[in-house]
């Protein structure tokens, strides 16, 4: 056996004698301990006994010694009674818990020293931001919440800090953004003039609000909700079987609008077809739909047949077709409201009801036309796009984030409502939305969520409502009811065949009409003159 083997033995020889030992002589440590305890108790209590009362408690403690010691087994009890209080007053006091650490105290300083190599003025002795600096002198006022995440915090910083750059701003942002957690949203507010940075952690925005009938005037396109910050105004909304108000983000059409266009970016599976369909049940009770699904994934292909919908195209035949139509009834529109307006008529009711075009990922179209050499569709809104507001005409365009690139110049000048779905960082954010966005956005956020931006206005948070496809199985059947209940027709599978009304048996006479009576005409085609009826499209 080696020398090494002997020692490895030994030592692991002695370890388990030396717990053993400890496990017996441990009754003994403890009464031990417990006897030093109370020596120690008696001297102390003797040392604050005044010199005068020494001599009789000394009487005293005798007398009780003697009386135990005449007493019957008066000794034994009275060792066992010692033994048992060692025993309890030796044993080891449970050390108190160690308070957790205040929330501010763990993680402002963390920010202080992310925050100083930008902050800091290496060259100025007085510096806010140092490396052995007081981090509660730059932080004015903070504020958590239950579970101990940053909620709000008043950061000031030196007047030397170039506040006025955007690439500067969003340095501190992202650091910032990061020490409090990425998976919240963040407003900064940059005041400039006294050079404070006040930080607020925004709630998350409520996304169980299904498809309904909002309450919102003609002309007026609920795009979702937001908090009360976007929006100075509310209205009831049914949210889990409750009537609760909510802020909306309302985008404005008509002739009057400032933005009468509308482009939408997201990320795939983050509720671009879903606001396109949102969109398109709001527009039916006052307008007509031309649909172009440039996917082709049949998100779109419960509007087919429907009243109001003059076509739903998917192959880039039909949507040149459809377009072409669009511009032409674009100028149709503007001939027949120039020549009202010009012998001081009313204009025709085919020209007033508003034409709306929704276009889904229609880059993909003009991809396959350029590959086939054929004219590329977004050329064919050109007249819609600039001629729209006056003749009603409402171009959405909506498509991927990445496919911002391959969207013409005329879609974005001439769209000036802008919303952006999906995880963004701050500079596609503001590249998609045409402005910068002073929200710093969550790493990851649910479907539907994005922010919008009409026209010249500050960026406001977004949350779609959920309006499934009626057709996808996979969506739940509350959703997919509350669709159906929107379109025009209901859904034939859910809804009951109307009972055979006997000859001679009713409420009151009902016209029928004769048998071989022709069709009513359609809203669009109710015109005093039939020269102005709007020509239908023919695919």
């Amino acid at each position: 056996m080696s020398l090494t083997r002997h020692f490895t033995r030994g030592r692991d020889l002695a370890r388990s004698a030396g717990d053993h030992a400890a496990d017996v002589f441990a009754p003994l440590a403890l009464i031990g301990r417990g006897l030093r305890r109370h020596a120690e108790w008696a001297k102390d209590r003797w040392a604050a006994t005044p010199k005068e009362r020494r001599g009789p408690t000394l009487l005293v403690g005798a007398a009780v010694v003697l009386g135990v010691f005449l007493l019957p087994h008066g000794p034994l009890l009275a060792i066992v009674a010692l033994v048992a209080s060692a025993a309890w007053v030796g044993r080891s006091p449970k050390s108190p818990p160690v308070p957790e650490p205040e929330a501010a105290d763990v993680k402002l300083p963390a920010l202080y020293a992310a925050l100083t190599p930008y902050f800091g003025g290496y060259d100025d002795p007085g510096a806010l931001y140092r490396v052995d600096g007081e981090w509660k002198a730059v932080f004015a006022d903070w504020a958590f919440d239950p579970d101990g995440r940053l909620a709000a915090l008043d950061i000031v910083y030196p007047a030397y800090f170039t506040d006025t750059e955007p690439a500067a701003r969003a340095r501190i942002e992202q650091v910032v953004q990061g020490k409090a957690g990425r998976s919240r949203e963040y407003r900064f507010d940059w005041d400039e003039e006294s050079n404070r940075l006040r930080v607020t952690a925004l709630a998350p925005l409520p996304a169980d609000i299904a498809a309904q009938r909002f309450v919102t005037a003609p002309g007026e396109i609920v795009l979702g909700f937001t908090d009360g910050a976007g929006s100075p105004r509310t209205i009831p909304v049914e949210q889990g079987g409750v009537t609760g108000q909510q802020p909306p983000v309302v985008w404005r059409v008509g002739p009057r609008s400032a933005e009468p266009h509308l482009l939408a970016l997201g990320a795939p599976g983050h509720g671009t077809s879903t606001l396109l369909r949102s969109i398109a049940l709001q527009a039916l009770p006052h307008g007509d739909l031309v649909v172009v699904d440039g996917a082709s994934t049949g998100e779109h292909a419960c509007l087919v047949n429907r009243p109001g919908v003059h076509t739903v195209e998917t192959s880039l035949h039909g949507a040149l077709a459809a377009l072409e139509w669009c511009a032409q009834e674009t100028e149709r529109r503007l001939v027949a409201l120039n020549a009202a307006r010009h012998h001081g008529l009313a204009a025709p009711a085919d020209v007033t009801r508003p034409l709306w075009i929704l276009l889904d990922h229609l880059t993909e179209l003009s991809e396959l036309a350029h590959a086939e050499g054929r004219t590329d569709p977004q050329e064919l809104l050109e007249v819609p796009l600039r001629h729209g507001r006056a003749a009603r005409v409402t171009v959405v365009f909506v498509d991927a984030l990445d496919a911002r690139d391959r969207i013409s110049a005329t879609v974005h000048a001439c769209a000036r409502a802008r919303v952006v779905l999906g995880p963004v960082t701050v500079d596609s954010g503001a590249a998609a939305l045409g402005g910068p966005l002073d929200i710093a956005p969550a790493a990851h956020t649910p479907p539907g969520r994005g922010y919008a931006r009409i026209g010249a206005a500050a960026p406001v948070r977004l949350q779609v409502p959920v309006t499934v496809d009626p057709l996808d199985e996979d969506a739940p059947a509350a959703l997919r009811d509350a669709v159906v209940a929107l379109l025009p027709h209901h859904d034939t599978r859910t809804e009951a065949a109307a009972p055979a009304v006997a000859e001679g048996v009713g409420a009151g006479p009902v016209d029928a009409g004769p048998a071989d009576a022709e069709p009513q005409p359609r809203p669009t085609d109710l015109t005093k003159d039939p020269a102005q009826v709007s020509p239908r499209p023919v695919w």
